[in-house]
């Protein structure tokens, strides 16, 4: 097993009631497909700030090395994602989930299967199809070919790393890719209200992971925020500070307790 990258570290914040109206709030932030914990440290410590109680977990297989990567699965980084978010729920009065990229996915797939215990939903370029005609040669590809080169530092912000893999290994890409057929069935059964921030110009997801999500959820409660002076890696470019501040007063928003 590779050892983990010194900017990989999970990331975690126990709860301040006494900064979120006294009652104890928890939030999960996701990273994406070949990321790692470096990609949403600053947004979660931003929240930890306001006194929320906040996880980054690092999904198995991330800030190690590709060739571990691809020993991982949909299953595994779903488990690690699960696992925190179980921590916050037994902690917290309510839980709001967030992810970039596929940790949007990730973040969805949590909000389908526990639709009673997620407050609200957060997405940052989230992730659930492709457009890609290539990605159609992954079931046969991935036995042949390990890797392609890397999908990371899709930043605009000039002097600023994300800090994943240099290329992007197969067999975990098709995994991720299977499991987003299942994910857009369940997208019903999300009632949760959402915030997807949309970069105009993004190098690695496409527009129709959001007309699918808009349009699949049950979520009557559906905001989109567009990102004009950012990449794909939005939580670190230079809308970064207004993805912290509005997902801050969203979770207020969607946590606080019902009049009456």
């Amino acid at each position: 097993m590779s050892s983990v990258l010194p900017t990989a570290a999970p990331f975690s914040a126990p709860a301040r009631p006494e900064l979120t109206g006294g009652r104890p709030v928890g939030v999960l932030l996701s990273h994406g497909f070949t990321g790692s914990p470096a990609s949403m440290r600053p947004w979660g410590e931003a929240l930890a700030e306001r006194g929320y109680a906040v996880e980054v977990p690092r999904l198995p297989g991330h800030g190690t090395s590709w060739q571990e990567m691809n020993t991982t699965t949909w299953s595994d980084w779903y488990a690690e994602v699960s696992r925190s978010f179980d921590l916050l729920v037994a902690g917290n009065d309510s839980v709001v989930v967030g992810g970039l990229s596929m940790g949007g996915g990730l973040a969805l797939r949590l909000a389908a299967d526990h639709p009673d215990q997620v407050a609200g939903v957060v997405l940052v370029n989230a992730a659930v199809a492709t457009m890609r005609k290539d990605v159609l040669a992954l079931p046969v590809l991935k036995w042949f070919v390990r890797s392609f080169p890397g999908i990371a530092n899709d930043i605009k912000k000039h002097g600023v790393q994300e800090h994943g893999y240099v290329r992007t290994p197969l067999r975990a890409a098709h995994s991720m890719m299977a499991n987003w057929k299942p994910l857009r069935a369940d997208l019903a059964t999300v009632t949760a209200p959402v915030l997807f921030f949309k970069s105009t110009e993004d190098h690695v997801v496409d527009p129709l992971s959001l007309q699918l999500i808009r349009s699949g959820v049950s979520s009557t409660d559906f905001t989109v925020r567009s990102l004009d002076d950012s990449y794909h890696v939005a939580t670190l470019d230079n809308e970064a500070e207004a993805i912290y501040e509005e997902s801050a007063a969203f979770i207020a928003r969607v946590t606080a307790p019902a009049a009456g």
